[in-house]
């Protein structure tokens, strides 16, 4: 598991290779991750968006950004964390993601990012 913090807020995050869901013959490769943001501050906070760059060993780089998480905004009380899992395909064994969220402060309503670390995924046979 790989973290980082920044504007108070804590991201960690943890990969796993999908075997079921990918196809190496066809340079399919499907990972999930689990992404825990946990807010430090004395104030409550809202993902409002997301921002990812992700690469892989071919050279290919793609950009993803939307509104919230696996569809919701969550709001995240002082002291308190929010956990979602999603996925990423690549055409390799090998890749990274990293990126930031939008934070809204809604003590006094003021946007401010939020990085989240460079994590790695990797196909247990490029291990071999």
């Amino acid at each position: 598991m790989t973290s980082k913090i920044s504007g108070g807020v804590k991201v960690s995050v943890e990969t796993y290779y999908q075997p079921e869901y990918s196809n190496p013959v066809s340079h399919e490769f499907m990972f999930a991750y689990r992404i825990l943001i946990q807010n430090e501050n004395s104030f409550p906070v809202q993902l409002l968006t997301r921002h990812w760059f992700i690469f892989d060993s071919e050279g290919s780089r793609r950009e993803v950004t939307g509104e919230g998480v696996v569809g919701v905004q969550p709001i995240i009380k002082p002291g308190g964390e929010y956990q979602y899992i999603s996925g990423c395909n690549l055409r390799s064994e090998m890749g990274r993601m990293f990126g930031y969220y939008t934070l809204k402060n809604l003590s006094n309503h003021q946007q401010f990012e939020v990085g989240i670390p460079v994590f790695y995924m990797t196909a247990p046979m490029k291990l071999n």
